[in-house]
């Protein structure tokens, strides 16, 4: 009887010890399982956050090169009316300098 019992022992160890490994093994899956999930997540992160600055980078360079027409036009219409201004007061002027050069060219 007493042997018998020792057996059983032995059995229940060794049971425990199955059952140990396999909670291990378990465990060991679940570990690799959720290093994987982060790594996937991580790529995931990377990937979004390469895209955000490609979609930054393409802004700022569609930007510099989008102010460089309208600094183009801006400078156009600053000319156009600076030349209207000169004109305009040219055009005041010029009786009085037509009568100043006649008056010259007539007095010798």
């Amino acid at each position: 009887m007493e042997n018998y019992r020792q057996q059983g022992g032995i059995q229940q160890l060794l049971v425990a010890e199955q059952e140990a490994r396999q909670i291990v093994s378990a465990a060991r899956t679940a570990k690799l399982n959720r290093m994987k999930q982060a790594n996937d997540e991580a790529e995931e992160e990377v990937a979004k956050y390469r895209a955000h600055m490609e979609k930054e980078y393409q802004k700022t360079v569609s930007e510099s090169t989008g102010f460089s027409g309208v600094n183009v036009k801006r400078l156009d219409e600053e000319t156009v009316k600076k030349i209207d201004h000169l004109k305009k007061q040219a055009a005041k002027v010029s009786p009085e300098v037509v009568k100043l050069l006649m008056t010259q060219v007539t007095t010798v």
